[in-house]
């Protein structure tokens, strides 16, 4: 029996932020961005929009694409670490928008829930799908992922932002992409990148010794929360590497793949999770030398050995494999930016909307994932391309889509960034927008509340 992906859809930003325009306002050299990252574009939030917006707006377009009988769907697992309440899950914001659209208690027996794991999530919310359908081979699941990585202004992250969402049909007989039982996992607790409460001394703001209650707050400090992270890049490549390096071996153990093979090489495309376009072709060259006859140059001293990794990467020969292998799903993230839970995902639509556009027949090839969530894990699987690919990704046009959305200002960039920008920049329309926020009701401050606007 097969399980898999059966069909996909997504919703993303219509409004973003020429790289090139970021870069001159940061006394940064565009190519740099450009050519050395991928980077293009920046999409963004518009006024109307966030991770509940996108998320529903991915599921309804799934729903309605594949005319699905709403009894059928039997969980909706959101993977997120943009979730915008500490207890209430975004999946349960997602099912009174789905039943004002198609009745009441339409979804009272559908499970929702939230996983949060940085970036992975995701593909964690995958991972338990599709054992949810091998065991329950009648019904059908649904993976949201949703976020908006939003970064301090002039920080080293600022120019990887990014936003969206992505929304996946796991069943049996998929048309898709079918993935087997085989996951390579490497997990280790660390702090490349976080999102901490940080706290404040209450009299630093108001002035007051005496404790008096402030909005509610009767404790000495109060707690902030930024949806920016605390990183440290540098750590969270080598992290990055390290993981995807453990995640990838067990994967090969698993597959009971002689060490002689390469087993990178049984794969069409390799798509890994793009917090920036050229990530992956970037950190697999560790890899790539360890899973090869290269490795046999790889000297002992770990300052010898990281100058060796760095010729290999920078080499004709690996310079072409990434070309090969990692491009197609660059396309799509150069333009979009980084979607956390949902960028591996995009790199799989974009892979496989670039061979839809070249008419290449990739059916029965495999693909490889390397996904990555900081803190840090790493999962390693591969899917086999099923023979309703093409007429299932031509529902897509990412392509198309991308090419369709309006380039904003600077000015207007840090309006949005630093939500002064109280007025939408593109009106809405046929989409759910955030309506409002509760801010008088005690038993419902700070309820959101949505609404879909044709």
């Amino acid at each position: 029996m097969k399980v898999g992906i059966d069909a996909i859809s997504y919703d993303i930003p219509k409004i973003y932020l020429p790289i090139k325009e970021l870069a001159i306002a940061r006394n940064i050299e565009p190519a740099k961005l450009e050519k050395g990252l991928g980077l293009l574009k920046m999409s963004l939030p518009d006024v109307h929009q966030d991770v509940i917006v996108f998320a529903a707006n991915a599921l309804k377009k799934l729903i309605e694409q594949e005319k699905l009988n709403i009894s059928d769907i039997s969980r909706i697992y959101v993977g997120t670490e943009s979730g915008i309440d500490s207890s209430k899950p975004i999946a349960s914001f997602l099912l009174p928008l789905m039943e004002d659209l198609y009745g009441e208690n339409s979804f009272e027996h559908c499970d929702a829930v939230d996983l949060t794991f940085a970036c992975i999530g995701g593909v964690d919310a995958l991972h338990n799908s599709l054992d949810f359908v091998r065991v329950n081979p009648d019904k059908k699941a649904i993976v949201i992922c949703t976020d908006y990585a939003k970064y301090d202004l002039e920080s080293t992250g600022e120019y990887t932002q990014g936003a969206g969402a992505v929304a996946l049909l796991v069943s049996t007989n998929p048309r898709i992409l079918s993935i087997d039982n085989n996951f390579g996992v490497s997990t280790k607790g660390v702090f490349d990148f976080f999102k901490p409460k940080r706290s404040i001394e209450k009299s630093k703001i108001t002035g007051n010794l005496s404790n008096d209650e402030w909005f509610g707050v009767l404790e000495t400090d109060i707690e902030l929360f930024k949806e920016q992270p605390v990183f440290d890049g540098q750590y969270s490549n080598i992290c990055y590497q390290d993981r995807l390096k453990g995640a990838y071996f067990q994967l090969k153990k698993l597959l009971s793949a002689d060490n002689s093979t390469t087993l990178y090489n049984r794969w069409r495309n390799i798509i890994v999770h793009l917090p920036y376009s050229f990530q992956g072709r970037r950190m697999f060259s560790e890899i790539y030398a360890l899973d090869s006859d290269l490795k046999n140059s790889l000297p002992e001293d770990g300052e010898k050995y990281a100058e060796r990794i760095k010729e290999i990467g920078k080499s004709e020969e690996y310079k072409s494999f990434a070309k090969e292998k990692f491009s197609p799903a660059e396309i799509a993230s150069s333009d979009i930016g980084n979607m956390y839970t949902g960028s591996i995902f995009m790199g799989l639509f974009s892979t496989l909307y670039f061979h839809y556009k070249n008419n290449t027949d990739i059916t029965n090839e495999k693909l490889g994932f390397l996904a990555y969530g900081s803190g840090s894990k790493s999962k390693a699987f591969e899917g086999n391309i099923e023979n309703g690919w093409k007429d299932q990704v031509a529902k897509l046009e990412l392509f198309e889509t991308l090419d369709k959305t309006s380039a904003i200002d600077i000015n207007t960039y840090h309006s949005l960034h630093k939500k002064e920008c109280k007025d939408s920049i593109l009106t809405p329309e046929n989409e759910f927008v955030l309506d409002h926020i509760e801010k008088e009701n005690p038993v419902l401050l700070g309820a959101r509340y949505y609404k879909y606007v044709k």
